[in-house]
């Protein structure tokens, strides 16, 4: 299981966005995927080889019996170099693609993204009054209608070159959805009905006719953004549970539950998190070169590396409280926090095996198992951190007990899915040959880790040194750092959907679309940043009793909070501002200028006022607001000066 403001990101730089519903989209070649898959075939004698190649075929032949639509690597949607304040990936939904223009490098599409990708073009193709409306225009509408169609209709509105006749009429005056596509010609075959609208397509993009509208992108960001939105929060609500739980218990438990989750970060999750990414490239690769026997094979080859790793990570937790009495100057919390890693310790070879398997289902497309995994694990963590902690009167423990048995059960759950649902024709059983060729999977890993530890390491930072005031601040801190990161799910989700979005539309060369469709996502950005400072500001008082029932704890959240209000704006227009720049091929601007945020300017004025000028848990979130409002401007300065037309070739003059 995760816990508080864990993070996933993308190991390699030539990779695309993080494995959001629309993973693969943006699927690069990487030359040291590509070494794998080559290391990994010549392990296979000729026999094997013919054998995997019948039955990968066998497992693919319905979708190859389609034209093979194609995805663009425009955008380099790469998340590892875009740093951003710890959050939860467990990506659901579905993705959705745009044709690329012909020039663009490409990727295979699985079956449903070439149908999902057929329907978009020709929805767009309807509302620029280039194919037929998908349903008969009614002779006349009421009032009513006429309102919400000229309100909420995604049809651009008519202009003067619309109502003219094309030079090349390709459809008959007012056909319906069953009219034949053809006049005066046989029914024609699937394969040439999508042959014949990618050329539409194609042609319609080349003139520039392909424009798209406010309430267009407002649906489909709706649409995009949505499942992840949930997926985010129900993965969020497992290290939450525990927190409720167990803060009602006493500061102390609280405050040792904050500690013991920033060493699980810091010493566990971020490593296990950080080195399962290069199975984004190495597992998409594999299934996009179709060699689907491989995509199991690196599943497998991920796994062992994982549990090697539990060993040193192991001995880490075994011996975390003394390492924390040297660290914080509480020693019962210290205490708590190691007795609490000890029972976590059970875990990590579930969680560890949970993180490579949702790399192997995502790189087949199939992002909505995680969803389905987490919809069964979360409210049975819930109830078992109720069950345990309250009703068996385990107390603290109970609550360690319950994650270590929600992090065995989320890859048994992925495992029920992939052998009675979808993902299992990417399995070929156990290998011998998964202890070979660790190297270019480890030189994919490494970059990943890196940064998803600094990641963890910069917030974490912040709860080390609320330790050092007293355990009721450092148990404040774990409430407030919890509740940000919930409110982060939210515009997060809508970020990646925004960028997937306006990758798509670069890719298509619709810039046009690209700029409508990042002005709404701004919009709704914003809204959503000032509900989160409404809602935090109006409940400061009544948020921190869900979490504590300590007065002083509640105070000093009381009084926090309204600093943490007071950046969520900030914090939604960066979480937009960055899912643009990785749409446009920017991320590494949004990297730099993030890393410098937050470590170059809200780290010396957090530790400055907090300490410096006694400012307390105020001091250290004040540190934290400045970045965020810092990194909001930067980004949104940069992207009304980048260049849209080509999607990643710099800034205008």
């Amino acid at each position: 299981m995760s816990t508080p403001q864990s993070i996933e990101r993308q190991a390699s730089p030539n990779f695309s966005i993080a494995r959001s519903p629309f993973g693969n989209s943006y699927l690069s070649q990487s030359p040291i995927a590509q070494e794998s898959i080559a290391r990994d075939l010549a392990e296979y004698s000729e026999d094997e080889v013919e054998q995997q190649e019948s039955d990968d075929g066998e497992s693919s032949s319905e979708s190859e019996s389609d034209t093979s639509t194609l995805r663009p690597d425009v955008a380099h949607n790469s998340m590892a170099s875009s740093y951003r304040r710890p959050s939860f990936v467990a990506f659901g939904g579905t993705r959705a693609a745009i044709t690329p223009h012909p020039g663009v490098d490409t990727a295979y599409l699985t079956k449903k993204e070439k149908k999902q990708s057929r329907n978009e073009e020709r929805s767009l193709l309807r509302d620029n009054h280039l194919a037929p409306p998908k349903h008969a225009e009614p002779a006349q509408r009421s009032a009513f209608s006429r309102l919400y169609r000229r309100l909420f209709s995604t049809k651009r509105p008519k202009t003067e070159a619309d109502l003219e006749v094309p030079p090349e009429a390709i459809f008959t005056a007012q056909p319906s959805e069953t009219s034949a596509l053809l006049p005066n010609s046989a029914q024609e075959s699937a394969r040439t009905h999508h042959e014949r609208l990618n050329r539409q397509w194609e042609a319609a993009v080349a003139a520039g006719k392909i424009k798209t509208t406010w309430q267009r992108e407002a649906k489909t960001l709706w649409r995009y953004a949505s499942p992840l939105v949930v997926t985010f929060l129900l993965q969020y609500s497992l290290p939450v549970a525990s927190i409720f739980t167990v803060g009602h218990l006493g500061t102390l438990e609280l405050g040792a539950v904050s500690l013991a989750s920033m060493t699980a970060n810091i010493t566990g999750y971020s490593i296990y998190q950080g080195l399962a990414t290069s199975l984004d490239t190495l597992c998409a690769q594999a299934y996009g070169s179709g060699k689907k026997h491989l995509v199991g094979l690196q599943l497998q080859r991920m796994v062992y590396f994982l549990w090697a790793l539990t060993i040193p990570i192991g001995v880490i937790w075994l011996s975390a409280e003394k390492i924390l009495e040297m660290m914080v100057p509480e020693k019962e919390t210290a205490k708590l926090a190691g007795l609490y890693l000890r029972i976590l310790l059970l875990g990590a070879p579930g969680y560890s095996c949970f993180e490579a398997g949702k790399r192997f289902v995502q790189s087949q497309g199939l992002f909505s198992a995680t969803t389905y995994v987490l919809l069964i694990a979360a409210p049975l963590n819930a109830f078992m951190n109720w069950l345990f902690v309250w009703q068996f009167k385990w107390g603290f423990v109970g609550a360690p007990i319950a994650v270590a048995i929600t992090d065995t059960l989320l890859p048994i759950l992925l495992l029920l899915y992939v052998r009675f649902v979808d993902g299992r024709q990417c399995w070929n059983g156990f290998t011998k040959k998964a202890f070979h060729n660790w190297g270019p999977m480890i030189k994919l890993a490494l970059p990943g880790l890196i940064m998803v530890e600094a990641e963890f390491l910069a917030f974490e930072i912040l709860t080390l040194a609320s330790s050092y005031f007293s355990v009721t601040h450092l148990a404040a801190q774990s409430v407030l750092s919890t509740l940000t990161a919930l409110t982060f799910q939210i515009p997060f989700g809508i970020s990646i959907a925004a960028s997937t979005r306006v990758a798509n539309l670069i890719g298509a060369t619709l810039s046009d679309a690209a700029k409508t469709s990042a002005k709404v996502a701004f919009v709704v950005a914003s809204l959503v940043g000032i509900c989160n400072v409404l809602l935090l500001s109006s409940l400061r008082n009544s948020i921190p009793q869900l979490f504590t029932s300590d007065p002083e704890v509640i105070r000093l959240v009381s009084s926090v909070l309204p600093i943490c209000a007071a950046f969520q704006l900030f914090d939604a227009l960066a979480a937009d501002c960055n899912g643009l720049l990785r749409g446009l091929g920017y991320q590494e601007i949004g990297g730099y200028i993030n890393l410098v945020c937050y470590y170059v300017v809200a780290m010396p004025i957090s530790f400055g006022t907090a300490f410096g000028l006694h400012w307390e848990l105020e001091g250290l979130w004040t540190g934290v607001a400045i970045a965020l409002g810092l990194v909001a401007a930067a980004e949104a300065w940069f992207l009304i000066k980048a260049d849209w037309g080509e999607g990643g070739g710099g800034c205008e003059d």
